[in-house]
């Protein structure tokens, strides 16, 4: 399979992140997104329920209605049935599927900055395995087990997507919008009535419909050859947690970039406990680890890894998994000049400094 990811633009080591981030104050995150090489916009939950990445994928779905009080986007099969008609009416209205700004004020502040000057940029929604998982009917049975809701949200959410696209490469002609998948780590559980073999299928039907480079994230555990058969041409991972690189995985990544794909390794940990213990040379080593295993066992070349990868955080740090010692705590300034005020957001403010750092090392270990 030949991809084009990595001639849309040069990967060569460059910075990106998840949108999700634990900010109130929208001009902070904004300066935050745009201090990497690929900026994004931010999707802030704790400022609306609105600017949760479910309920913003929500918008115009038939039978789904959002519960902002209780923080719920709730799902009523004979709702569906009854605004289907009108649904279908609308299907071909690409302004329909845009994002407004009730459901994002973050992102249309997002399009109204100069975002010419970077190499890429880019959007996300959330993927209609991880939605389909999420939401449930009135039973509390996943949409996803429906076939018929099932089918029409892979259809919406590719028109949500391709939407999106299309605004933001009429600003930057390098922009992307990956599908935020993390139900795809829920999908090889025994209790799952979905399984990996129907999630391929309607996975590979669903990124062929995708306009511009087709890209998806998975911040959950990862299964990296079966997203790498997946037809995406840009995967994003938390590759920290692996710890140690498979000798396995290598056939499947030496395949996925000799067809010119771009992987997004999330090598800076975001919680208090992991990354409190690392630093910039500490995960250059880890991650140039992982490559040598690649190129080792496969024969890539670890300057042609490096070329078309890109670096993020791990994760999103909505929560603080770990502990955080008196010398975090209270408030200070960030590298953008904005005070943090929690936890949360010292834990992304650092992991994006060590980011930049990782990204530095690495772009001139390899004369990126």
């Amino acid at each position: 399979m030949s991809f084009t990811g990595s001639s849309v633009f040069g990967a060569d080591c460059r910075t990106t992140a998840m949108g999700i981030m634990p900010h109130v104050d929208v001009e902070r995150a904004l300066e935050l997104a745009t201090s990497l090489d690929i900026p994004y916009w931010p999707q802030l939950p704790n400022l609306s329920f609105h600017e949760d990445m479910y309920a913003q994928t929500s918008e115009g779905f038939p039978g789904i209605s959002v519960d902002a009080a209780g923080q719920r986007v709730l799902f009523n099969s004979g709702l569906f049935e009854e605004e289907m008609s009108a649904y279908s009416e609308k299907m071909d209205d690409p302004g329909f599927f845009l994002l407004s700004e009730a459901y994002s004020t973050v992102y249309h502040r997002f399009l109204a900055l100069d975002l010419k000057v970077h190499a890429a940029i880019r959007g996300q929604v959330t993927g209609p395995v991880s939605f389909g998982f999420r939401v449930v009917d009135e039973t509390q049975k996943p949409i996803i087990y429906n076939d018929s809701v099932r089918t029409i949200l892979f259809d919406f959410i590719q028109k949500k997507l391709n939407a999106q696209y299309r605004q933001l490469s009429a600003i930057n002609p390098n922009a992307f919008v990956w599908a935020d998948e993390p139900g795809l780590g829920w999908i090889f559980s025994g209790m799952s009535g979905y399984n990996d073999l129907q999630a391929k299928a309607d996975y590979r039907t669903f990124l062929e419909r995708i306009e511009g480079l087709k890209a998806l994230h998975l911040c959950a555990n990862v299964n990296l050859p079966f997203l790498l058969e997946l037809g995406a041409e840009l995967v994003s991972f938390d590759a920290y947690q692996i710890e140690v690189m498979p000798r396995a995985y290598a056939s499947s990544v030496a395949d996925f970039l000799g067809g010119g794909g771009v992987l997004a390794w999330g090598i800076v940990p975001t919680d208090s406990t992991n990354l409190s213990k690392e630093n910039v040379g500490s995960l250059v080593k880890l991650v140039t680890r992982y490559w040598d295993v690649l190129s080792r066992e496969s024969g890539i070349d670890v300057k042609q890894i490096a070329r078309q990868s890109l670096l993020a955080p791990a994760r999103c740090c909505l929560k603080n998994i770990g502990s955080v010692g008196s010398s975090d705590e209270g408030k200070r300034r960030s590298s953008v000049g904005c005070p943090i005020s929690s936890v949360e957001e010292q834990l992304v403010e650092k992991a994006f400094v060590v980011l930049r750092g990782v990204s530095g090392e690495l772009r001139d270990r390899f004369v990126l």
